[in-house]
């Protein structure tokens, strides 16, 4: 393997992008390979060169505030410092606010207070959330707030949100073609009628090469771009065909026999040489490894210009300069075994590694003899790639939403009384064709799961922040929603048991994952605030693939290491109130059981071998 391979991408320098400007762009991609990043830089980009340019975050998890300097909220507000740029984030729950209000406030004074209260009560689950947030995401795509635009940029959500968004405008619209009764777990058809030809309209204008770009963004890592591979097929499916690639963070390396910058980059060819016939499908550009966070406006406007040499640092002296030295996740696996059942889930922002961090875990807690179970709740779904064609000896599941729905549906009807009448049964399979069913479906399936940490370890990657929170936050509007399809007011045991169970720290323990950077670290505190707010305290903070543990002479790679210490010093001293681990940066890409058990291994300084 040589770095010919690096040219036989055909990649164009990232800043290409710009010379062919469509009116809506969308960054998309698994969690953690830059997409706020890339988004933010083209939006300040546009507007720099005179065009009044909004850029939009749709992810519940956004960290577009801290990249931007400013506290964003759902209006679009100006940027300062840069002219002609405007932002928002679309907050799920101020949507769902909103929304319920503009379903509710017609019928004030037309309706009985019973009855007002039923349609509120009807408005409350994290489905409304969901579909509160895409009716704002839609407006920009199909009339209201778009017009004085010239550009608008869209940080999406990672994958498995952002599919489910851009198919939800067809989701809904068959639902309202097939719906009579005027009615739906997001209350009166009446309120959300008029809203059938701005979702068609949004779904078209997604098509539409000539307004629209799908810019998907990868690392070049393996698992990114499986993802990548995966949302193109997709999104072809639902007749998104104006696509393009962004890989994001190669590295050129300065030193090729430094061990370090070796592995690196025979990381990132293996990774591209297995993903060959998809990168030569589609138009690809390639933006470089830089060596700090992406943060700020000054930062964000040097993005697209040819990167200048990173000067090489002598070694720190000064100890505040140094890593600190902190257990690996062996130990971490030594002190949970003992304890041989419960609930442990790894938490944190998309792309910080939790489903590699979950898989390894697993295996270290099975080699220690204890029964372990691993599992997803993210729709993205990529627990299963962590272990590659290798056997684990674990037993591994995915929470499959159509297998959950058709199973919840069914579950349902059966429940029915035998003379039910046939409008009655006609109305109820009606409601249950909704979108938000499935939603439902999953989360009775997470309690099922976590139920089944009484009898050993269940292993839970998780879904990226936003998604999570929603979910453990829902317990109450799903057990309504519940009792409204199914007729019943008596959730299941698994169901009832959730909240206490989560909250019981003997039985359910919350790792926060994170990396060794700004907004991973960040966003980890705020989850960290969100779970006590819900009296769920972490268990653990784990700092995953720190390059502050490796030594090398490559200067990129130097100081992003360096750059690392301030954010592990500051989870220690201000955010860590529970143990602190840390994973170093792997030689070797940390897939199969021989790539996850190098993760469990001695922390210290590490010497790679030549």
């Amino acid at each position: 393997m040589t770095t010919d391979s690096a040219f036989a991408l055909d990649a164009r320098p990232v800043g290409s992008l710009l010379e062919e400007a469509r009116r809506y762009f969308f960054f998309t991609g698994k969690g953690g390979v830059g997409k706020t990043s890339l988004a933010s830089a083209t939006a300040l980009a546009l507007a720099g060169s005179g065009k009044r340019t909004l850029l939009v975050s749709t992810d519940p998890a956004s960290n577009l505030d801290e990249v931007l300097g400013v506290a964003l909220e759902r209006e679009a507000r100006p940027v300062p410092g840069a002219e002609n740029l405007f932002a928002l984030n679309i907050n799920p729950e101020a949507a769902a606010a909103a929304y319920r209000e503009k379903v509710i406030g017609p019928l004030r004074g037309l309706l009985p207070e019973a009855a007002l209260r039923e349609t509120e009560e009807q408005l409350s689950g994290a489905c409304t959330m969901e579909i509160a947030a895409f009716d704002e995401f839609t407006a920009f795509l199909s009339g209201d707030g778009a017009e004085t635009f010239a550009h608008i940029v869209f940080d999406t959500a990672p994958t498995g949100h952002t599919l489910r968004l851009m198919a939800l405008s067809q989701a809904w619209t068959h639902f309202f073609d097939g719906n009579t009764s005027g009615n739906s777990c997001l209350g009166p058809l009446a309120g959300l009628e008029k809203q059938r030809s701005l979702y068609a309209k949004a779904v078209e204008v997604l098509k539409d090469a000539d307004q629209t770009r799908v810019v998907l963004v990868s690392r070049a890592q393996r698992a990114a771009l499986k993802e990548a591979q995966r949302t193109y097929r997709e999104l072809g499916d639902l007749g998104i065909g104006n696509q393009c690639l962004a890989l994001n963070g190669w590295l050129d390396p300065v030193h090729a026999n430094d061990p370090v910058s070796r592995h690196w980059t025979e990381r990132q060819l293996e990774a591209v040489e297995q993903a060959a016939d998809f990168l030569a499908s589609l138009p690809l550009y390639r933006a470089p490894l830089l060596p700090g966070n992406l943060i700020g406006l000054d930062v964000l406007r040097a993005f697209f210009r040819p990167p200048e040499p990173v000067v090489e640092a002598p070694p720190a002296k000064d100890s505040t300069l140094s890593a600190p030295t902190l257990p690996g996740l062996g130990e971490l696996a030594d002190r949970l075994a003992p304890h041989g059942r419960g609930v442990i889930l790894a938490m944190g922002k998309g792309g910080v590694g939790k489903t590699t961090v979950a898989a390894a875990l697993g295996l270290a807690l099975a080699e220690r003899g204890a029964r372990v179970r691993l599992s997803t709740t993210d729709p993205a779904a990529h627990l299963a790639d962590a272990f590659g064609e290798g056997k684990s000896g674990l037993e591994v599941e995915r929470i499959d939403p159509k297998a959950e729905t058709a199973a919840y549906v069914e579950e349902v009807l059966a429940q029915q009384p035998a003379d039910m009448d046939t409008e009655s049964r006609a109305l109820l399979e009606e409601d249950l064709r909704s979108p938000c069913t499935e939603e439902i479906a999953v989360f009775r399936a997470f309690a099922r799961i976590v139920a089944k940490g009484e009898d050993g370890f269940v292993v839970l990657d998780t879904a990226p922040t936003g998604h999570t929170l929603l979910l453990l936050d829902a317990t109450q509007s799903y057990h309504r929603e519940l009792g409204r399809q199914s007729r019943t007011t008596q959730p299941s045991e698994a169901i009832a048991r959730l909240l206490p169970r989560l909250r019981d720290p003997h039985f359910t323990r919350v790792l926060l994952i994170t990396l060794p950077e700004a907004t991973p670290v960040h966003e980890a505190a705020a989850l960290q605030a969100d779970l006590r707010r819900a009296e769920i305290e972490p268990h653990a903070w784990i700092i995953n693939q720190s390059m502050a543990e490796v030594e090398t002479r490559e200067p990129v790679l130097a100081a992003r290491a360096r750059g690392e210490i301030r954010y592990i010093r500051e989870v220690l001293e201000t955010h860590a109130a529970s143990p602190v681990y840390q994973i170093p940066w792997s030689a070797v890409e940390p897939v199969g059981t021989e790539g996850l058990k190098r993760l469990l291994g001695e922390n210290g300084k590490r010497k790679l071998e030549t």
